[in-house]
């Protein structure tokens, strides 16, 4: 049986609506959408022009140019479909905005040091913000459950697929609102 969304439901709903793999920061939303225009404005009516282009030379069946540009398209209007209901059901939260900054929450830096005394510094940001290589984390990452509410000076228990392991709040820190 199908799931439906109550008529009542909104743009304003929050996590009810789709969870919280639906927060994205304003400068996330902003990034999908650069990237959506980019496709739909750039990259597919050129392809566009060179299937047609192609199609005109005749044998499609062994036209290499043909078939590479009708499987782009595929790849590129899969993307556009992804990225048109990301931002649909995106819940943009801005950090800057949070009002209880002794506690973590979306949006925060937070740096910690866990019991073998390495100390680390992660960004909480949305699914499709995350970027570990840079520190950013996802909302629904086990260290990011695991570090929300907590305060400076809190010990919380992480749960990672090696085992428990305590770690300390060190710092929380949310950008500047400008």
């Amino acid at each position: 049986m199908l799931k439906t969304r109550p008529q009542s439901a909104t743009k304003q709903d929050g996590p009810a609506k789709g969870g919280l793999s639906c927060y994205i920061t304003p400068g996330g939303i902003a990034a999908m959408r650069d990237e959506l225009n980019a496709l739909l404005r750039d990259e597919r009516p050129k392809i566009v022009e060179i299937v047609s282009w192609a199609a005109g030379n005749g044998d499609r069946s062994e036209n290499g140019d043909y078939q590479y540009g009708k499987r782009r398209l595929r790849e590129i209007d899969r993307r556009i479909r992804f990225l048109t209901k990301r931002i649909d059901n995106a819940v943009i939260v801005d950090p800057a905005a949070q009002p209880q900054r002794d506690r973590v929450f979306f949006g925060a830096t937070v740096t910690y040091v866990t019991e073998r005394d390495a100390e680390r510094t992660v960004t909480i940001l949305g699914v499709d913000e995350a970027d570990m290589a840079a520190g950013q984390v996802s909302l629904i990452s086990p260290v990011a459950r695991a570090l929300m509410r907590a305060g400076v000076g809190d010990e919380v228990r992480l749960v990672t697929p090696r085992g428990e392991e305590m770690i300390e709040v060190l710092a929380i820190s949310y950008p500047s609102a400008s």
